[in-house]
């Protein structure tokens, strides 16, 4: 039996959040931003963590997931280590590639393409189920386009919005700094010049709140199931935008799961189910060339 399945989201930030827009040929990386119409009529500039950005963040968690429970590393080709981990590429093959029948197996067998979808086996992409809403901040702003209401006061995008400045450290002075090779005199003074760079990156602080979506269509209880352990998951320790190894991005997520169809997914264990068929699943990866 299938089902509709959808969560509402609220995230948290716990440290500050960024995400690089368009323009950013400087040393100054501002934050993306869409355009929204206010209900005065005028259009603001508001900044917005894209679905895509939260989507890849939850696919590469799900390949991680099917990574450890599976184990294939140096079993599967590369072009199918990218449908898993970032959707992959749509590229031409010789022989049938992935039949209608293909198609169905390896979403019963590979729950990651089944959720996020992905593209190999020279055919057309392979849909996912899995929708994922753009991450909206509460802010004055977007008061009129969020779809709940916010406790307290909302700030304009203007009164939180900050700018992190960063710099590398020219360390070459120093007794930790390793010993270089040797340069030819005329290269020496171009090799000591000074590294030190400034750069700032546009933010959102610690303490903002968004809102977004997850819908599932149609999902089997088994893709309901690995959904909900990525879901998890990321809950546990995701994190939203970028910059994440400099520890921008901690968020604390709220989420509120209904049924829209069909009934309550039945309760299945994805790992006890798909783990005693581990031949046909890397069966069915190879079909991903």
């Amino acid at each position: 039996m299938r089902s509709s399945v959808r969560w509402d989201v609220e995230l948290i930030a716990l440290s500050s959040i960024s995400q690089k827009g368009e323009d950013s040929g400087t040393t100054t990386t501002p934050f993306r931003r869409e355009p929204v119409i206010q209900p005065d009529g005028t259009v603001a500039l508001v900044p917005t963590v894209s679905g895509n950005s939260l989507r890849g963040a939850l696919r590469r968690i799900a390949e991680e997931l099917f990574r450890e429970q599976f184990c294939y590393e140096g079993q599967i080709s590369l072009s199918a280590a990218h449908a898993l981990r970032n959707g992959g590429s749509l590229t031409k093959v010789s022989g049938d590639g992935l039949t209608g029948r293909r198609r169905q197996q390896l979403r019963e067998l590979v729950p990651p393409i089944a959720v996020f979808g992905g593209n190999g086996g020279g055919q057309p992409p392979i849909d996912g189920c899995l929708k994922v809403g753009k991450v909206v901040p509460r802010i004055r702003e977007t008061e009129s386009i969020v779809t709940r209401p916010f406790p307290g006061p909302l700030l304009s995008c203007f009164e939180i919005f900050s700018l992190e400045s960063y710099s590398r450290f020219d360390d070459t002075v120093t007794r930790e700094f390793p010993e270089p090779i040797a340069v030819p005199d005329e290269k020496k003074a171009q090799s000591m010049d000074s590294m030190l760079m400034r750069f700032e990156v546009e933010t959102l602080p610690a303490g903002t709140h968004f809102e977004t979506f997850l819908r599932m269509d149609r999902a089997t209880p088994i893709e309901v199931s690995f959904f909900g352990d990525v879901w998890e998951r990321f809950a546990r320790d995701g994190s939203l935008g970028g910059r994440s190894s400099i520890g921008h991005g901690r968020v604390r997520v709220e989420s509120q799961r209904v049924v829209l169809a069909g009934r309550e997914p039945e309760p299945v264990d994805w790992r006890a189910e798909l783990g005693p068929r581990r031949d046909d699943v890397i069966t069915a990866l190879g079909w991903l060339t």
